[in-house]
């Protein structure tokens, strides 16, 4: 397994195209592995190349990809980096092995993570309907469902718990007296984004209506509680639209404030 990291020229035309259409954007990261087709579909279970672009500062964007191949970016640095720069020792991208964090994941470790999902739900608006996917639109509602219980434990991690001097609200409520996440938690909700867009037509020529996903970072600290099931999730990725910038789980350690000297 590899992690690549790629800085985008959001200056240029090529870049402007890709960040504008998660389905462009998926065709230019998959087109990175030569021995993976189109057509190709991982097995359950199985690694899969997994990408999500971040918004540092106004201008720097970074796309990073998780996946089982080591990619070869040349065709992004030339129509969405910077080319001229690329020479000896920089070929305009960084990729790294992930064996080295993957092998050191252990229970009880913290980390501090950043994760952009389509958080979605079922819903049924009558009754004897077929229940409806539909996404979670609200801060409180997307970050219940990274919380939820099961899906947790599934993916090998817990959210780590505030310490009560650092919460605001006793215990974590609302003043309805209902648990608050965003009080209770190490977690905030950092962006979130509707993606809209048309699908390529198909072999009939047919269009089929425009696909829409509410994309959400999710950033705060986490703790290991099943190392060999938080490695299937940060190869395999969480949730829906995988293909279109969402599911990719990061790890990074904790820095510790520094001490003040008396």
């Amino acid at each position: 397994m590899f992690i690549s990291r790629f800085r985008v020229n959001t200056a240029r035309p090529g870049a402007r195209r890709l960040l504008s259409s998660p389905q462009a954007m998926h065709a230019a990261v998959m087109s990175s592995f030569p021995h993976i087709l189109p057509s190709d579909s991982p097995a359950p279970g199985a690694p899969r190349v997994l990408w999500r672009l971040d918004q540092g500062a106004r201008a720097e964007v970074l796309l990073y990809i998780v996946s089982p191949d080591h990619p070869d970016l040349t065709h992004m640095v030339e129509q969405a980096g910077w080319p001229a720069v690329v020479g000896p020792g920089n070929p305009g991208w960084q990729t790294r092995p992930y064996a080295p964090l993957l092998d050191r994941l252990t229970a009880g470790d913290h980390w501090a993570f950043r994760l952009t999902a389509n958080p979605v739900h079922t819903i049924r608006r009558k009754e004897g309907e077929p229940r409806k996917i539909t996404a979670h639109l609200t801060p409180v509602h997307q970050m219940g469902w990274l919380l939820d219980d099961e899906r947790q434990e599934r993916l090998g991690f817990r959210v780590c718990e505030k310490p009560s001097h650092r919460r605001l609200l006793p215990e974590g409520t609302t003043h309805h007296q209902r648990p608050h996440p965003g009080d209770r938690y190490e977690l905030s909700v950092r962006d979130t984004r509707s993606l809209s867009f048309g699908k390529s037509p198909g072999v009939n020529g047919r269009t089929d209506k425009p696909v829409t996903v509410v994309a959400v970072t999710f950033e705060g600290r986490l703790e290991a509680t099943d190392p060999d099931a938080l490695r299937r999730t940060l190869t395999q990725g969480i949730g829906r639209a995988r293909a279109y910038g969402c599911g990719l789980l990061t790890l990074a350690p904790i820095t510790q404030p520094a001490r003040q000297t008396p």
